[in-house]
């Protein structure tokens, strides 16, 4: 999937905010210990590209959701070539200090990080590397240098299709998992109305082969076949845990709890639409079912659009900043901060007479904000970008103005 991973700007690191977080970060950088969280708190973190896409400050997001940790986004070979691990293809781990300084802020502010290795597009070291350990070992770096404790293993086009790539990651999965007693393992792969696709079957035939079992395996339904919302997700999600079952073994139980779902918040590479209400629904069907983990992609897009549309740095859905990362904030057992919800404009006394001269409303169309409109004899304006919601309507967020009568 697109989700415009790659198209993006180096920004500068966010500022410090306060000694006492500085003092704490560089003993944890110094000393190795342990964060302490637990692993409701791994499988709960939501992609961060701590590099680009415009990434908020994170300890902004914590104090606004009580949001602990974050998925940070992605691992791959270098653009050069090699089997040594970079950020994005072009910054190497080995030097690295600006996601050290992100992570040290995080872990200054009670919370830690996962590393996601892979993404869609790019290079993977498990198709540079050669071999299981020589892709093990490339990762490993990455865990030594940010001591961590939980990575995710995002496995997508091109490497998907790789029979031999594929090997290598899984390989160097277990491997990472033995040599690292706690490290919390997940494999994300692109989810399909029947779960997913026949490469994620191999891959899930792949993982038996080797007796490799991570924490989690999670789909991401979305870019393709998921015009329903949450429900379509839903459905995607009962049909990978029938495949659990029938292509590991397991039972239904151990199928759900080692289930996940990853999924986009807003509008999608492919314009399916994923509200907060549809994210209340795969919540509520992830929880009811116990289902092991609960994520998406990203909190660089988890805000309303403003002042631009782009797809990499916010929803273009209505919303609160950060309501999609409160989903896993509670995923993780905890309470988000509240948020006063947004409040709809008081009607217009009169009704100016005159004859409307703007267009005359169009669902399929989308609107920005400032655009005007004509429907039922008013005019309307446009408070931000919508589409598909009707003029006069009653709604939760208010998103046209009435201008009053033709």
């Amino acid at each position: 999937m697109q989700r415009s991973r790659l198209a993006a700007t180096l920004v500068a690191a966010a500022a410090v905010a306060g000694a006492a977080a500085v003092v704490a970060a560089t003993a944890h950088a110094q000393t190795g210990t342990p964060t302490g969280l637990d692993n409701n708190w791994y499988a709960a973190a939501p992609y961060l590209m701590p590099q680009s896409n415009n990434p908020p400050d994170p300890v902004t997001v914590m104090n606004a959701t009580g949001q602990k940790a974050f998925q940070l986004a992605f691992i791959l070979a270098p653009k050069s070539g090699g089997c040594s691990p970079t950020w994005d293809g072009t910054s190497p781990v080995s030097s690295d200090t600006t996601v050290g300084d992100a992570i040290n802020r995080i872990r200054g502010n009670g919370g830690d990080v996962s590393v996601s290795v892979g993404g869609y597009g790019g290079t993977k070291l498990g198709q540079t590397c050669g071999t299981v350990d020589a892709t093990a070992a490339a990762y490993q770096q990455v865990v030594t240098k940010y001591n961590l404790k939980a990575i995710d293993f995002d496995l997508e086009e091109p490497e998907y299709e790789n029979t031999a790539a594929i090997a290598n990651e899984l390989g160097a999965a277990k491997k990472l998992q033995a040599d690292n007693p706690g490290l919390f393992v997940s494999v994300t792969m692109p989810g399909t109305a029947a779960g997913t696709g026949w490469f994620g079957t191999q891959l899930l035939d792949q993982a038996k082969s080797i007796g490799f079992s991570p924490n989690n395996f999670s789909i991401m339904p979305f870019d393709g076949g998921f015009n329903g919302g949450g429900a379509s997700q839903v459905s995607a999600l009962e049909a990978f845990h029938g495949l659990l079952q029938s292509h590991l073994g397991w039972d239904s139980e151990t199928a759900y709890s080692h289930e996940g779902f990853s999924g986009m918040n807003g509008k999608s590479d492919t314009s399916e639409y994923f509200n907060v209400s549809d994210f209340q629904t795969v919540y509520d069907y992830a929880t009811s079912h116990h289902l092991g983990r609960f994520t998406f992609w990203a909190v660089n897009r988890d805000r309303q659009c403003t002042t631009t549309t782009d797809n990499s740095v916010c929803s273009n859905v209505q919303q609160n900043d950060w309501d999609f990362t409160k989903f896993t904030t509670r995923f993780a057992g905890a309470t988000p901060p509240q948020t006063t919800p947004p409040t709809s404009p008081t009607s217009p006394t009169s009704n100016p007479p005159g004859t409307c001269s703007a267009p005359e409303w169009q669902k399929t169309q989308v609107y920005t904000g400032g655009g005007v409109v004509a429907h039922n004899g008013h005019k309307w304006t446009a408070k931000w970008w919508t589409q598909g919601e009707e003029p006069g309507t009653t709604g939760q967020w208010g998103v046209w103005t009435d201008n009053g009568g033709c």
